[in-house]
């Protein structure tokens, strides 16, 4: 027998557990999690028509796909007062009255971070 059949055989046995594409729980104050979520903010602000920016209010699922560095997230935005390019977003007023809106939006975001490259691989949104 070939020392090589017991590798592969080895390989077809472990491959499907240890390539397993499942995404698990991660923490949402994990570096690359939060950095994920600011980029996903703000490609959402840089495609939406409105022309207030939106700003998290709460981070709801946070995963990771396993063996890689592609997170899930389940955000909820909340418009403000200021305009897509000004500075201090986070610290903008949400609007209020008939102007008030949300989005709740699903982001899978792909990080490179050898690289600092971020890559969005999937958004959803619902506005209310």
């Amino acid at each position: 027998m070939s020392p090589k059949v017991p590798l592969f055989l080895g390989v077809l046995l472990l491959g499907p557990h240890v390539c397993s594409w499942n995404f698990e729980n991660v923490s949402k104050t994990m570096d690359y999690f939060s950095i994920c979520v600011e980029f996903a903010v703000f490609h959402f602000n840089q495609h939406q028509p409105d022309e207030y920016a939106y700003k998290l209010l709460w981070v709801g699922r946070s995963q990771r796909k396993k063996f890689t560095w592609i997170y899930l997230m389940d955000l909820k935005l909340g418009r403000t007062i200021c305009k897509k390019h000004d500075e201090d977003i986070d610290n903008c007023p949400l609007q209020e009255g008939p102007e008030k809106k949300t989005a709740k939006c699903t982001f899978i975001v792909d990080v490179r971070p050898w690289y600092t490259q971020f890559n969005l691989l999937n958004s959803t949104c619902e506005q209310k």
